[in-house]
């Protein structure tokens, strides 16, 4: 007799719940679209033959006490990027991507998607690519907009704590709309 007269109550909770769970992914439709098909595409990055992420290409010596210093070995990336890629590009790096095991130095820059693969040793360029793996990773968490607009990382704090919340939201409202039915008519 208890669980009958609960029965409007579990009724006006799943009622809540699938409203908020319809509104919630009304709202953030495009965006979890978007995020399921950057990380798709993520995952995908070393598979894709080179179309997502480059692969790595290999110098003349793994061996480190045959290599140009740093030093040299950026100089001769900013001379490849103005020469070969354009002169307009800036030449601040992000991040230096050592490969001893494949005798290899990736230089990746602060404000654009290129990144230069050089040989360890000889300073040569192996490589020039386009990090749309790096651009795909930044629609994915947010952060694109951050770049663009110059902002210190604050988009992308708001968008992966909405969506993270969101998430939680789904799974929670989601599990409880597929099992409050069983349990109400388990009870009925």
């Amino acid at each position: 007799m208890r669980e009958s007269n609960n029965r409007p109550a579990q009724a006006k909770i799943l009622r809540n719940f699938r409203k908020l769970h319809r509104i919630t992914g009304a709202l953030l439709f495009v965006f979890f679209f978007i995020v399921a098909i950057t990380g798709s595409l993520l995952g995908w990055k070393k598979n894709s033959g080179g179309m997502i992420m480059a692969k790595s290409y290999k110098g003349s010596s793994t061996q480190l006490k045959d290599w140009l210093s740093i030093d040299s070995l950026y100089r001769n990336a900013c001379n490849y990027l103005r020469d070969s890629v354009s002169a307009d590009l800036s030449t601040e790096v992000d991040r230096i991507d050592i490969r001893k095991d494949k005798g290899m130095v990736k230089f990746i820059f602060t404000n654009h998607f290129t990144g230069l693969q050089l040989d360890g040793a000889t300073g040569q360029i192996l490589h020039i690519e386009k990090r749309r793996a790096d651009y795909i990773e930044k629609i994915h968490d947010g952060s694109i907009i951050d770049f663009y607009f110059g902002w210190d990382g604050y988009f992308k704090l708001i968008y992966t704590s909405i969506m993270g919340l969101a998430l939680i939201l789904f799974t929670v409202t989601g599990f409880w709309l597929w099992y409050g039915p069983k349990r109400m008519r388990k009870h009925a």
